[in-house]
């Protein structure tokens, strides 16, 4: 991730246009096997849709590595679609069946934070030798990933998954979806709000994610800076993930919800308005927002599903955001290419702030029982 862009822009000629358009497919993949992996988790189990989605990504980095073109970029994203559509929800859902197996399942938030916290410190570590590998062998890193999933199919085949009603609907599985998706959408309010706030939250740390890179190269930030940048982003994250339960329950929902807005408006404003070699610092009020919504949203969630629907709800708020994003993400993009990084930063801080405030007025208005 953290020499992804330059990999795409220098090494396969692509422009930020094309770049949006190429994560917007990704999450077209995503969106089409989004909810029926999601499905087939809480029916098949959460380790059997985490080893196959090992198996899928070790494919697919291994498919980067023959890339050379826009299409052949593409391919592999869709395969990486894949494996992550598999991992969305099951690994969330593993983890709170693990702790209500144990008798503790309120402790998900905590858990849950700390489990965030060193997937983003790993990213963070990685991201510190990224620019090394990438500088010796632009494939290197993408090399680095085959072993890393290698690793991570190990570690799948290890689990242990606690007994529940994995594989037993009532109706046929068409209609279980269905039902769990009119649940969702209608029936269940703190699901809906809930699903609605953390997409457009999601959304507006994601879209600096693949934008960052080429701002601060427009802002003349030193190419060595990249990795560590990239790590310190991660690790902003892993931080606000460790404090989301002490925070959110400190301000509570009303004061978090505001917290999010200041952090999404603060940040995209800062982009936009100021210069300089230390710029990226604004991407870090973004990036420290996302750590701290992510633990609370999906512990939100899951206290609102059950066993048989969990990692269906969770891939449902994961498939809302891919399809947002798919729907928004070129258009970012040329809007990027044609008014500019800064111009487009302050566009995405007057929408966000729009949007966010009435969804969040309708998550305040739905109290969630724990």
């Amino acid at each position: 991730m953290a020499i992804i862009t330059l990999f795409w822009k220098d090494q396969i000629g692509l422009t930020l246009s094309e770049i949006l358009l190429l994560q917007a497919l990704f999450s077209i993949t995503c969106v089409v096997l989004e909810y029926p992996s999601g499905y087939l988790s809480d029916r098949l189990g959460y380790r059997t849709a985490l080893i196959l989605a090992s198996a899928l990504a070790i494919l697919g980095w291994s498919l980067y590595t023959l890339a050379d073109s826009f299409c052949g970029v593409l391919f592999a994203e869709a395969i990486l679609g894949a494996s992550w559509a598999f991992i969305s929800g099951s690994d969330n859902a593993l983890l709170f069946e693990t702790l209500r197996y144990e008798g503790c399942e309120e402790r998900y938030a905590t858990y849950d934070g700390r489990m965030a916290s060193c997937a983003q410190t790993g990213e963070a570590m990685g991201a510190l030798i990224a620019g090394v590998m990438y500088a010796a062998w632009p494939l290197f890193p993408f090399l680095a990933q085959i072993i890393v999933w290698i690793a991570c199919l190990f570690i799948c085949l290890s689990f242990f998954e606690p007994p529940g009603e994995t594989g037993i609907v009532s109706h046929s599985h068409l209609r279980e979806a269905l039902d769990t998706c009119h649940l969702a959408f209608k029936q269940n309010k703190v699901i809906r709000s809930t699903i609605l706030l953390g997409t457009v939250l999601g959304l507006a740390s994601f879209y600096t994610v693949w934008l960052i890179q080429p701002y601060m190269q427009t802002n003349e930030v030193p190419v060595e800076w990249f990795g560590p940048v990239w790590a310190g982003a991660n690790l902003t994250v892993a931080l606000g993930s460790m404090l989301s339960q002490r925070l959110t329950v400190s301000f509570g929902t009303a004061g978090s919800c505001m917290l999010f807005i200041l952090m999404v408006v603060v940040g995209y404003l800062g982009l936009a308005l100021i210069d300089g070699s230390w710029c990226f610092l604004w991407y870090y009020v973004l990036t420290l927002m996302r750590g701290i919504q992510g633990p609370y949203m999906r512990n939100r969630l899951q206290n609102a599903g059950k066993r048989s629907n969990r990692a269906s709800l969770l891939s449902l708020h994961s498939l809302c955001f891919r399809l947002c994003f798919v729907l928004t993400g070129p258009l970012v993009g040329i809007g990027a290419d044609r008014i500019g990084l800064a111009n487009i930063f302050l566009l995405l801080a007057l929408l966000f702030a729009l949007t966010l405030i009435p969804l969040a007025v309708a998550f305040v208005r739905t109290p969630a029982k724990y």
